[in-house]
C-alpha cells in the first residue's frame, strides 16, 4: 500500500511540476525558412555554412556562448546596425520586412535553435 501511495504521490508531484514550466510554442520552422527567403536572409546566410555572413549555426553558437537572447535577435534583424562580414567588410545588416512579434519570434528561434 505505502508502494503505491509513493508512486502516486510522486506522479502527481512531476505533473504539477511539469504544469508549472513556462509553454513555449514550437517553432513553425516552414514560416521561418519562408520569412527568411523572403527578406533575402539566404543571399548571406545558411543553416551550417558560411556565406557572406555566419551560417544560423555559428550565430546559435555565438548567441548560447554571449548568454543572447532571442530579444537580442530580433534587435539585430530590426534595426539595421552595422555587421561584420566574414571577409573582414562591414555593412548594414538588412532591416526585415516584418513589424508581427510572433514572425520575429518564430524566426529567431528557428535561427537560435541551430
Amino acid at each position: 500500500m505505502k508502494i503505491k501511495t509513493s508512486l502516486l504521490l510522486t506522479g502527481s508531484l512531476c505533473f504539477a511540476l511539469s504544469a508549472m514550466t513556462p509553454a513555449h510554442a514550437a517553432v513553425d520552422a516552414g514560416a521561418a525558412q519562408a520569412l527568411a527567403k523572403k527578406n533575402d536572409c539566404t543571399k548571406c546566410h545558411a543553416p551550417d555554412k558560411t556565406k557572406k555572413g555566419p551560417s544560423y549555426k555559428k550565430i546559435a553558437a555565438k548567441y548560447k556562448e554571449k548568454k543572447l537572447t532571442e530579444k537580442d535577435a530580433i534587435k539585430q534583424m530590426t534595426e539595421g546596425k552595422k555587421v561584420k562580414l566574414e571577409d573582414g567588410t562591414e555593412e548594414d545588416h538588412k532591416i526585415i520586412e516584418t513589424k508581427d512579434p510572433k514572425e520575429l519570434s518564430n524566426i529567431a528561434q528557428w535561427i537560435l535553435s541551430h
